[in-house]
């Protein structure tokens, strides 16, 4: 980036929840733009520290299964996404907002989850994580296949449904390799909604399925639409934790809305065009 004429100043994070204040304070000091070379743990903790801003971000892809980089077609080479930084087109997003009981107001650009997801975040090894990948996570999943989900209720628009899984979604792509939410777009303000109901982690093997064959918003206990706010509740007491790209991010209750005009970010044309077609826009 040097080399094409920019003036760069690299800000390593020294651990968990640095990166926001990095990128607040670098935007107080006048940067016209912050690149988040990371995955998306290190994505969403740079756009909660630029949320309302005017100043771009744009992402150099690293970590674990990267959706952000796998739904804007990115790769994964950071050096030739660098290269074409001079060629993306900003675009103006709206942003995904959690409020949950236990943590502080957290925005997100991708996905709110609780359930099953988030418990399997919650039960991460994160040396075997850094030792295999994105394997980790289904090994995970797979242990608790037969084990008992912690059910809620969520309120999603018109929609209350009892849910061993919960899923608000402004991409499609979910954890590189699943098309969970395919209506979901960054463009629009709004949320695919993702209801699953079961309370024992093998019934999710039959919407694993669903997901798969895209047949899922037509299965029985699947329910899948369009909303901007959602409110989800612990009836029972019992902890549920959640999620947001992929981080933990508190237990319910919890609710998750949309905050309109947030964010800036560096996007390839060809998404941009790609996305306005599938959606519709001009």
């Amino acid at each position: 980036m040097r080399a094409a004429g920019h003036t760069v100043q690299a800000q390593p994070t020294t651990g968990p929840g640095t990166a926001g204040e990095i990128a607040r304070e670098s935007i107080e000091r006048g940067a016209d733009l912050i690149l988040a070379a990371g995955g998306d743990g290190t994505v969403n903790e740079t756009l909660n520290g630029m949320a309302g801003s005017a100043t771009p971000l744009a992402v150099l892809p690293a970590g674990t299964a990267n959706c952000l980089g796998h739904e804007l077609g990115l790769g994964k080479n950071l050096e030739r996404v660098a290269g074409r930084i001079g060629e993306f087109e900003p675009v103006r997003l709206a942003l995904g907002l959690l409020r949950a009981s236990d943590t502080a107001p957290r925005h997100f650009l991708m996905f709110a989850g609780a359930g099953l997801d988030a418990r399997v975040i919650a039960e991460m090894d994160f040396d075997f994580k850094r030792r295999t990948g994105k394997f980790a996570y289904w090994v995970i999943a797979f242990r608790l296949v037969g084990k008992r989900l912690a059910e809620f209720d969520v309120r999603a628009g018109d929609i209350t449904r009892r849910c061993g899984f919960a899923l608000a979604a402004r991409v499609r792509n979910y954890g590189g390799d699943l098309k969970i939410a395919r209506g979901a777009s960054l463009l629009r303000p709004d949320f695919e909604t993702v209801l699953m109901q079961g309370a024992t982690a093998g019934r999710y093997l039959k919407y694993l399925l669903g997901v798969g064959t895209g047949t899922l918003g037509r299965m029985r206990g699947a329910t899948v639409h369009a909303a901007s706010s959602i409110e989800l509740i612990a009836p029972g007491g019992e902890p549920v934790p959640v999620q947001v790209d992929g981080e933990l991010a508190g237990t319910l209750p919890a609710t998750v809305e949309i905050v309109d005009d947030a964010l800036t970010l560096l996007v390839p044309p060809e998404y941009l065009a790609g996305e306005r077609s599938r959606v519709g826009l001009k």
